[in-house]
């Protein structure tokens, strides 16, 4: 036995379904193939044809299917990694084809409208555990993925009450055996805390940058030129799927918007405080922020896993990836 109390030489899910193959779809598929003991087959499927090309000639996968429903047919545990706008129709495509004991599960990250959207559309005898890897980077597409992603990252599960307990301790061992740090918790609860941690960090990268490029051509240009690292890692972030990132505020707005209240209070008390020359207010106010810096470092989720490429040479992580 494992010290997931799973029998070693057996593998968790015959068969897996990977819809949707961009960063974080095609990091599952690296990543569950050279664990070696939790799949034995790795199936998938894109909607764009060059993205199912590509995938033939990375070989990542066991097979590439021209439909969501051939990809998930007899597989025992079918992944969305396609950004969660699209889970919806997705469903209507596979549910005839996911065999009763399937687990279904995702990679959104947002939890509270994958739970509205999927939900009522899960086959009964199927198992739907939500689940979200804090994990990725901000490039695309099924070059992009690699299989350490995860390792030693926060992936979070967040099954609704009365889920099947075994079909959850299963997609836990899955991901654990790919080095994640699996936690479960409120689907409600994982948006608040995305809001602030995740979605408001890209919202303010996004206008910073689209701030920085509204300016007059010279200044522009300068912008460019002259960036400090700061805004080289705004850049970066904003840099994201703009896809993956609409869907994300839209389905995410009650938590996002709260968030962003709170920010636009806090950052209107700074612009007094340097209006008004607060020196210690703002000396104090940029001790304690930087406490919370220590505290991400010490918990090891700064920056990108050590084990991607570039890492520890430039390259940071962000939250979620991208699906394409």
């Amino acid at each position: 036995m494992t010290r997931d109390g799973f029998p070693k030489d057996e593998p968790l899910f015959r068969r897996l379904a990977v819809i949707g193959v961009g960063n974080l779809g095609s990091s599952v598929a690296r990543a569950v193939r050279k664990a070696g003991n939790g799949v034995t087959h790795v199936a998938a499927y894109d909607r764009d044809p060059a993205v199912r090309a590509r995938l033939q000639e990375l070989g990542i996968v066991d097979s590439v299917h021209e439909t969501a429903g051939d990809a998930v047919e007899g597989a025992d545990i079918a992944v969305f990694c396609s950004p969660v706008g699209t889970y919806r129709a997705i469903m209507d495509e596979v549910a005839p084809h996911l065999q009763p004991g399937a687990v279904l599960t995702d990679v959104g990250s947002v939890k509270m409208a994958v739970v509205r959207d999927v939900s009522p559309l899960v086959p009964a005898g199927v198992h739907f555990v939500p689940g979200h890897p804090v994990a990725g980077s901000e490039k695309s597409g099924p070059d992009a993925g690699f299989a350490d992603v995860f390792r030693g990252r926060y992936w979070l599960l967040t099954p609704e009450e009365g889920t099947d307990a075994g079909a959850v301790a299963r997609v836990e061992a899955l991901w654990s055996r790919v080095g994640a740090i699996v936690e479960v918790m409120d689907a409600a609860y994982h948006d608040k805390v995305l809001a602030l941690t995740s979605h408001l960090p890209h919202l303010i990268a996004y206008t910073i940058v689209g701030t920085a490029f509204d300016v007059e051509e010279q200044e522009r240009q300068d912008v460019i030129r002259f960036s400090a690292g700061g805004f080289r890692d705004f850049t970066r972030i904003a840099g994201s799927d703009p896809t993956m990132w609409r869907d994300i505020f839209l389905n995410n707005k009650d938590a996002v918007l709260e968030m962003l209240q709170r920010f636009t209070e806090d950052l209107t008390a700074l612009q007094r405080q340097i209006r008004w020359g607060e020196g210690d207010k703002l000396h104090e106010f940029f001790t304690r922020t930087r406490e919370v810096r220590r505290g991400v470092v010490e918990a090891h989720q700064e920056g990108t896993s050590p084990w991607a490429p570039g890492a520890n040479g430039g390259k940071p992580g962000s939250e979620g990836g991208n699906t394409k």
